[in-house]
C-alpha cells in the first residue's frame, strides 16, 4: 500500500502553474505546497499590520481556482501551510471560492501555532507545530487542510500518518516521512534545481518537474517526478536536498528526531532514489518557536569606483560621507568593497569596483534623508567618475528573527474541521533531551601520492541554507575513494582556511559517512537573520559554490 505525495510549491513566489502540472502529470494521492519561511512570516506580519484579514499566502488561492475542479476529479486531497499567520481566513476563503466555482469541497485548518500573544514587542510569533493536527483532518474527511506554521516536514507526516494509522511513537515509521518530507519541501531542489552538477544529468534542468514520494507503510519510500517533466532525481540531487538548512545527525522535530546518519540511499531506476533504514527518537522537550520583529530602518547606496586608484577613491567617498552623516550619525554603518575590476578592462563595467554603504537606525529619517542628501550632494564634489548604481531612497524597515523554544504543553494545537468542529491534538508524551549523535569513526585515509591545486568542486557538491543567523554548508563526494579523502582533509581549520568570513566564528562539523557527507554550522554569520539582510548574501544560498570555487591539493587520482 503505497501514498504518493507530490509537492507543488517550495516558497511563496514559486512557479504557478506547478499545482496544474502536478495534478494531471502523473497520478497522486495527496498535493502539498510549501509557501512559508522565516522572511515570508515577517512579510505576512507586514501584511496583517494593513489589514487584519490578511496574513496568508494569496498565490495559493489563485492557484486553486484554476486547480480544484481538477483535484476533486482525481481525488487528490491538498495540504498547505499557505494559511501563514490567518489559517481560519484562508480556510474561509478556500469555502467562499469552492462556493462560487460550485464544487462541493471540506476544509479544515490547523490552528495553535500563533504565540505572538505571549511575545509583546513581536511583530510575528509562531511555533512549528507537528503533523498530527493535519492527520486529524484528514481522518475527518478533509479534501484541503489549510495550516499555519507547522515544520516543512509536517505536510508530509500528517498525511502518511493518516493513511497508514501512524501514532506517536512510531519513530522510525514518522522518522522515515520526516526526510520523505525534507526532501519534498523545497520542491525542484530535489529534482535538478540550484543542484551543484547540474550539467551532468541526464534531464532538461532549465524547467525541473516537482517532485513526488512514494510512501510504504514502513516509512521507507521512493523520491521520483512525474514521467516526462524536466530535471533529474539521483542519489546527488536527494542528497543536496538532505544537507539543506540541516545542523547534526539528529533532525528534530515536534512529533520525532530523525537520525540523518542512519539513511540509505540507492537508486532504483531512472529518476527514483529510494530511501530506507531511517531511524527515529522520541522529538525534544520543547518546540521551536519563530521571533520576527521589526528591527528599524535601512538604507543602502552603491559608488561606483572605475579605472585606476580604486582604494584611494574608496577613502575619499567614505571620509566624505563619514563627515556629512556625524551630525545624526545612524545606529549601524557598514563599508564593502567588492573588486569587481580589472586591469586594462575593453569595458567600463569591467574596469568598475562597487563601493557599498549600508546604513541601519531605528529612525527612517535618520537612514533616509540624512544618507541621501549627504551621497546626492557629492555628486560634482568627489572622486573622478563620481556615479552610484541608484539614488538611495527614504529608507526601508527590515526585521530580525530569533529563535525561543517553549514546552509542548505550552501550545493549544487543534484541528478545526469542516463543520467547526475542534479536535485537540495531544502534546508529545515521550521526549528527550537532545545531545549530540556520537561521532562516527572516519574512514581510512586516501593514499598518499601525487596532488594537484584544484577547485574543491571538481569533486565536491554542495549545498547551503540559512537557519535564523546561522548557515548551513553540506559538502558531499559521490564515491568511497573521494570520501576518504574528503572527511580527513576537511576539517574545520581547513574550512575557515578556504572561507575567510568564517575566521572569527565558531564552526561545528558533523560527519554522515552514510551520505558520504561533511555539515558545517556557521554560527552568526548571518547577523539577525535573512530580513536584516546583514551580508552581501543574506540566506547563504551560494556560501556552498563559493567553498567549491576554493582551491586545495586534491590527490591526482580524484581528479
Amino acid at each position: 500500500m503505497t501514498l504518493r505525495i507530490g509537492n507543488a510549491s517550495g516558497f511563496y513566489g514559486d512557479r504557478f502553474d506547478a499545482m496544474r502540472e502536478m495534478l494531471t502529470g502523473g497520478e497522486l494521492d495527496v498535493l502539498t505546497g510549501d509557501y512559508l519561511a522565516e522572511l515570508t512570516m515577517l512579510i505576512l506580519g507586514r501584511d496583517r499590520l494593513k489589514d487584519p484579514a490578511a496574513g496568508y499566502a494569496r498565490t495559493f488561492l489563485r492557484q486553486l481556482e484554476e486547480c480544484l475542479g481538477l483535484a476533486q476529479e482525481r481525488g487528490v486531497r491538498i495540504v498547505t501551510n499557505a494559511g501563514g499567520l490567518n489559517p481560519a481566513g484562508l480556510a474561509d476563503a478556500v469555502r467562499q471560492l469552492a462556493d462560487r466555482l460550485g464544487i462541493p469541497v471540506r476544509v479544515a485548518h490547523v490552528e495553535g501555532d500563533d504565540l505572538t500573544a505571549d511575545h509583546p514587542g513581536s511583530l510575528a510569533a509562531h511555533a512549528y507545530l507537528g503533523g498530527f493536527g493535519i492527520a486529524e483532518c484528514l481522518r475527518a474527511g478533509a479534501d484541503i487542510v489549510v495550516t499555519g506554521r507547522v515544520t516543512d516536514a509536517a505536510l508530509v507526516t500528517g498525511p502518511a500518518a493518516a493513511h497508514f494509522g501512524w501514532q506517536p511513537g512510531e519513530y522510525d515509521r514518522l522518522a522515515g516521512a520526516v526526510v520523505a518530507g525534507h526532501v519534498l519541501e523545497c520542491g525542484t531542489q530535489a529534482t535538478g534545481g540550484n543542484y551543484a552538477f547540474f550539467g551532468e544529468g541526464d534531464g532538461d534542468v532549465r524547467r525541473p518537474g516537482f517532485p513526488l514520494a512514494e510512501i510504504h507503510e514502513d516509512g521507507s519510500c521512493v523520491i521520483t517526478k512525474h514521467p516526462g517533466t524536466g530535471g533529474f532525481v539521483d542519489v546527488g540531487t536527494v542528497t543536496a536536498q538532505l544537507l539543506y538548512e540541516t545542523g547534526g545527525a539528529r533532525y528534530a522535530g515536534p512529533d520525532v528526531t530523525a537520525r540523518l546518519d542512519t539513511i540509505r540511499l540507492t537508486q532504483d531506476g531512472p529518476d527514483r532514489v529510494r530511501i530506507e533504514g531511517v531511524r527515529g527518537e522520541a522529538p525534544p522537550p520543547t518546540l521551536k518557536v519563530g521571533l520576527n520583529k521589526l528591527g528599524g530602518f535601512r538604507n543602502e547606496v552603491v559608488f561606483v569606483l572605475t579605472g585606476l586608484d580604486v582604494e584611494g577613491k574608496a577613502a575619499l567617498v567614505r571620509e566624505q560621507m563619514n563627515d556629512a552623516l556625524a551630525k545624526s550619525p545612524p545606529s549601524d554603518v557598514r563599508w564593502d568593497v567588492v573588486r569587481t575590476d580589472r586591469p586594462d578592462a575593453d569595458t567600463e563595467e569591467t574596469a568598475s569596483a562597487l563601493l557599498r554603504l549600508v546604513v541601519r537606525d531605528p529612525d527612517q529619517g535618520v537612514v533616509g534623508r540624512a544618507l541621501s542628501g549627504a551621497a546626492i550632494e557629492l555628486a560634482l564634489a568627489s572622486y573622478p567618475g563620481f556615479h552610484v548604481l541608484a539614488p538611495p531612497g527614504k529608507g526601508a524597515p527590515y526585521g530580525v528573527f530569533e529563535d525561543v523554544y517553549v514546552p509542548h504543553g505550552a501550545v493549544d494545537h487543534v484541528a478545526v474541521l469542516q463543520d467547526g468542529r475542534r479536535i485537540s491534538v495531544p502534546p508529545a508524551q515521550d521526549t528527550l533531551v537532545l545531545d549530540e549523535a556520537p561521532a562516527p569513526p572516519l574512514p581510512e585515509p586516501v593514499s598518499a601520492g601525487p596532488t594537484r591545486r584544484a577547485p574543491l568542486g571538481l569533486i565536491a557538491g554542495a549545498r547551503s541554507g540559512d537557519k535564523g543567523g546561522n548557515a548551513n554548508v553540506g559538502v558531499w563526494v559521490r564515491t568511497d575513494e573521494a570520501w576518504r579523502w574528503l572527511a580527513h582533509a576537511l576539517t574545520v581549520d581547513r574550512f575557515r582556511e578556504l572561507l575567510p568570513e568564517t575566521a572569527e566564528l565558531t564552526v561545528v562539523r558533523h560527519v554522515l559517512p552514510n551520505l558520504r557527507a561533511l555539515n558545517f554550522l556557521v554560527e552568526g554569520i548571518l547577523g539577525e537573520g535573512v530580513a536584516a539582510q546583514h551580508r552581501f548574501d543574506p540566506q547563504a544560498k551560494a556560501l556552498g559554490e563559493w567553498l567549491r570555487s576554493r582551491h586545495l591539493d586534491i590527490p591526482e587520482v580524484l581528479l
